[in-house]
């Protein structure tokens, strides 16, 4: 099957064991991109966007769906979606990229962001918490067979992927999860860093990133735990080492770091399915998120498989810091 398919309408059809190499798990939804002057944005009374206001389908999940399809790994997506505008563009992206979606139906609505995005691609996200809640949940059903036809699942930091954890590793599938800019703290995280087999994390909100990491690997099932350091690269923790990943220089100019963090995960996921070592894993993914920096928040694109391979067999050869 190539297309979507709706819970609620059982249109559509499902694909047997072993047809998935991924099935990425909630993190569907819209964002509105607003290029700002300078961050943080001083208070004004109005502020003229030259560069327009747009909305396009894209938040963390897409995104990851987005990197592992152009990697050439067949990819699934499953979240709730609303019968909403919002809606509808997710949906056309997924058709427009033939990435499998199955819709399970969101009445409170599509997920929706706002990003300010700053002259030098750092981002502000403004959440619409509205359009979900706590008691959400995927259908166990959908879920276990989703999983049970996928090598693997990339589980976003939902309330229904929250909900869905147990099932998951009731499953035996492996499972990887983006916490993106935890504090290392909060307990809402704490079970899907503990239930995935490959964690990835910001540096952002960590005081000690490596304590945190760490701590990730004793008191769960990790067998790597990576945090991105945006210039200066990323943190590889693997079998107690901790190794510092060189930083990719882009290939164009940076203009927004949004989804950076999205494509790093993809890369590392293609490498690691495709049974390359953690230390190329982790290039692949270094030169993935350099790439994204180089995309208008405003586009949904992603390195494709061709791209990634020669870039990395060109750092390699070079034997020049990265």
């Amino acid at each position: 099957m190539s297309g979507e398919f709706d819970v609620r309408t059982g249109r559509g059809s499902a694909r047997r064991p072993e047809e998935f190499d991924v099935l990425v798990l909630g993190g569907a939804g819209v964002d509105t991109i607003v290029y700002v002057p300078e961050l943080p944005l001083p208070y004004a009374d109005s502020y003229h966007i030259d560069s327009g206001i747009r909305t396009r389908a894209g938040q963390t999940g897409d995104f990851v769906a987005l990197g592992l399809s152009a990697l050439g790994l067949r990819t699934h997506h499953l979240d709730l979606l609303g019968d909403d505008p919002e809606g509808d563009l997710v949906r056309a992206l997924h058709r427009e990229r033939g990435i499998p979606l199955t819709a399970v139906p969101q009445p409170a609505g599509t997920k929706r962001a706002v990003n300010l995005v700053g002259p030098d691609g750092r981002r502000l996200s403004l959440y619409d918490t509205s359009r979900g809640h706590a008691d959400d949940r995927l259908p166990e059903p959908v879920l276990r067979e989703l999983a049970g036809a996928s090598r693997h699942v990339h589980v976003s930091i939902s309330h229904p992927c929250a909900h869905a954890l147990p099932a998951l590793r009731a499953t035996g599938v492996t499972l990887s999860t983006d916490l993106h800019d935890w504090d290392g703290e909060n307990p809402y995280h704490e079970p899907f860093a503990h239930a995935a087999d490959l964690v990835f994390l910001s540096a952002t909100a960590l005081a000690d990133p490596e304590r945190t990491m760490r701590r990730i690997a004793e008191r769960g099932r990790a067998r790597a735990v990576v945090v991105t350091v945006g210039a200066e690269g990323a943190l590889l923790l693997a079998d107690g080492t901790l190794t510092r990943v060189p930083p990719v220089m882009p290939p164009a100019p940076v203009i927004d770091s949004n989804g950076a963090g999205d494509a790093f995960a993809a890369a590392f996921l293609y490498g690691h399915l495709t049974g390359e070592p953690l230390h190329r894993c982790a290039l692949y993914g270094t030169v993935a998120g350099a790439h994204a920096c180089t995309i208008p928040s405003t586009e949904t694109d992603a390195i494709d498989r061709e791209q990634l391979l020669a870039r990395a067999e060109e750092l390699e050869a070079s034997q020049l810091p990265l």
